[in-house]
């Protein structure tokens, strides 16, 4: 396969793969942890109670942004055709830019934003870059 093509399938695919990942571990972070009384689809009220919630409405979010991102770094990066890390940072940094959008639209406390935009997307990012080089020297 055309190498081109091929790292191109790898950004898609690791976007998207990493994305169901956030929003499975999104959704049902919410029916472990329900905000009674709250449209979880409604930015404004959610915006509105974030700053009262306690720290375990939190735990699936931060989950979600981590294991989306490393996800869909290591599958980019299995994926890709050269420059693995390079196409598993790519992902990270989707992650992250996609992370500051979420973050301004639903403003949380300032320690969560801090912990998830430093924490979650290069990291884990790096991380499944590594695993994939490491599955990929398997082969």
């Amino acid at each position: 396969m055309n190498p081109i093509l091929k790292n191109i399938i790898a950004v898609v695919l690791g976007w998207f793969i990493g994305s169901v990942v956030n929003m499975g571990l999104i959704v049902l972070g919410h029916s472990i942890f329900p905000i009674e009384g709250v449209d979880i689809n409604d930015t404004a009220a959610l915006s509105e109670v974030m700053p009262t919630l306690e720290y375990n409405y939190f735990i699936f979010p931060f989950l979600a942004h981590a294991l989306g991102t490393f996800v869909g770094a290591t599958i980019a990066g299995m994926i890709a055709a050269n420059r693995k890390m390079t196409f598993a940072m790519v992902i990270g940094g989707l992650f992250f830019i996609f992370g500051i959008i979420a973050h301004n639209m639903i403003s949380g406390p300032t320690w969560f934003t801090v912990f998830d935009l430093v924490a979650a997307y290069i990291p884990m990012a790096w991380l499944g870059g590594k695993l994939a080089l490491k599955l990929s020297k398997k082969d």
